[in-house]
């Protein structure tokens, strides 16, 4: 599987234990930046990368990591065909891929540590949507707001 994978400062060194952890479980990381710690970067730039990536097909998967989790989940759902959710605990990095077909998982690293963001991204990756009559309803709707017009 291949992941894309992004941050901005505040989530540069979680990312980059990220990055290892995927490698030692035998997936392949598209390391979409930063690629050197930048205070004055900017978490749009890389939830944009990750969230095409994903949108675009050349990964399955993507995992975004600023401060907060919050503005890189506001950023990479501007992009369509990107499901990007903010998880912090475990139910919810399943459920919503399971129920809601969700391929960008975004972090926090100001509020969670590495033990809990490396099983937030085992219990991601190992997530497959349902496709379950009542969650498949529920994402067409979802997808009919990316529609024109």
């Amino acid at each position: 599987m291949r992941i894309a994978l992004g941050a901005d400062h505040g989530g540069f060194p979680l990312k980059g234990e990220i990055a290892e952890q995927l490698r030692r479980e035998g997936r392949q990381v598209v390391d979409l930046g930063a690629h050197q710690y930048d205070g004055a970067d900017d978490y749009p730039d890389f939830a944009r990368a990750v969230a095409e990536a994903v949108a675009g097909g050349s990964a399955e998967r993507g995992i975004v990591i600023c401060g907060s989790g919050v503005g890189a989940s506001i950023a990479a759902n501007k992009i369509r065909g990107a499901r990007a959710g903010l998880c912090h605990d475990t139910y919810s990095a399943r459920q919503a891929v399971e129920h809601d077909d969700m391929n960008v998982l975004c972090l926090g690293a100001r509020v969670i540590g590495p033990a809990v963001a490396a099983e937030l991204v085992r219990v991601f990756l190992g997530a497959q949507f349902s496709g379950e009559d009542r969650h498949l309803r529920r994402l067409r709707k979802v997808l009919s707001f990316e529609a024109p017009g």
